[in-house]
Formats: structure tokens, sequence, C-alpha cells
């Protein structure tokens, strides 16, 4: 796991995780969650509810990627099209894959897309835009459809605590303001590819409610 963040190296993982047919690679896209690891724990406390979630998660692909069948989990396509064929994802009630690959991914991919849609308000954002409301909305938009009642409850006071949009610049650890916005707009769209590429390969295996 990354200890200090780096923007250009989710630029540069992300990218790598696309292949020359844009399947993803499983090797790079954890490599991308453990750089966004280290900048949500780089704002202390705030994101511990979610990138607690995301480290275990990751350590379930890394035992994949490192197992027996590692060869089925180089792309996320590759995996997807191997736990099918061979009964190994609880497609209505959890059961006795609890802990698949399927599954355990699409926990990430849904906070991604939280993250995703928080940074793209932070790239756009003005001096006295809060933190608090643009993080809020994305999660609103995103991961609070698959939370209950008492986790958005707690979410939406932890937001309340987050540093001011320089802060968030600042850890980032790319140049100044401009140099920072310019780098978000080239990794933003890169994430944003990598995540409707696996939205659509689990819509079309009907993998996106999975218990």
């Amino acid at each position: 796991m990354a200890d200090t963040f780096s923007l250009q190296r989710v630029l540069e993982t992300f990218r790598s995780s696309l292949s020359e047919k844009k399947e993803v690679y499983i090797k790079y896209y954890i490599a991308g969650w453990q750089e966004l690891v280290a900048f949500m724990n780089s704002l202390g406390n705030v994101f511990s509810f979610i990138s607690k979630d995301v480290v275990s998660k990751i350590q379930i692909l890394e035992n994949f990627l490192s197992g027996e069948n590692r060869s089925h989990y180089v792309t996320i396509q590759s995996m997807v099209k191997y736990e099918l064929e061979n009964d190994l994802v609880d497609l209505t009630k959890r059961g006795s894959h609890p802990e698949s690959g399927c599954r355990t991914l699409l926990r990430l991919h849904r906070a991604l897309r939280w993250l995703e849609l928080f940074l793209e308000r932070l790239r756009t954002s003005t001096e006295d835009s809060k933190t608090s409301v643009m993080c809020s909305d994305a999660y609103n938009e995103s991961l609070a459809q698959h939370h209950p009642w008492l986790i958005r409850k707690a979410v939406g006071v932890a937001f309340c605590a987050l540093p001011g949009r320089d802060t968030f610049f600042d850890v980032m650890n790319a140049g100044d303001h401009t140099q920072v916005v310019a780098l978000l707009g080239e990794s933003l769209p890169l994430i944003a590819e990598v995540y409707q590429i696996t939205e659509d390969l689990y819509a079309k295996n009907n993998l996106l409610e999975l218990p």
C-alpha cells in the first residue's frame, strides 16, 4: 500500500489497467485503488469507514491473483467468465461464495464511482465550494443507495469534518492548483472509462446487484 498519495501514480495505474482490447487488468486496478486509499488516509480518519473496507477487498483480490487459479484472474473479464462458468458466484442470496472475485470487485466498483464523482466536483470547484457538500452529493449519487440508513447517517456526519478545498489539492502532491486540476482532467476520464467498462460487463451478466 502506498504511504504517500500521488495523483500522477493514479493516472499511470489506471492507464496501465486498460488493455488494447479494453479489458481491465486486475493487478493495475488494485494498484490504482491502493493509491486512492493513500489519498483517503492522507486526510485523516474521515474516510476510514470506506478505506478499511476497500483494503479488505483488495486483500481478497490479491489472494486470487496469487492463488492456484490466478490465470483466471488476470482481467476483470476473465474473472467474470471463470467464476460464472464454474458457479463460484452467489447470484441471488449469500451462500457458499461470500468472497467471490465478482462480489468483491463489485464493492470496489461502487466505491470507485463515488470517488470519481467527488474528484470531478473537486476539479471543477471554486474557492468557495464546500468539500463536505461535494462529497455528500457524490455519495448520495453512488454509494448511499447500497448502504443502510444508519451508515448513511454516520457518513453524513463524517463528511462535515472534511478539510477545505486547499487541503485536498495539497495532498495530491501534483504542484499548484492549476497543475492539480490539469492532472485530474487527465486521470478522471481513465477512471471513468474503467468504471464504465466494468459497469457494462456486470450489467451484461446481471451482476450489479450481487447479495
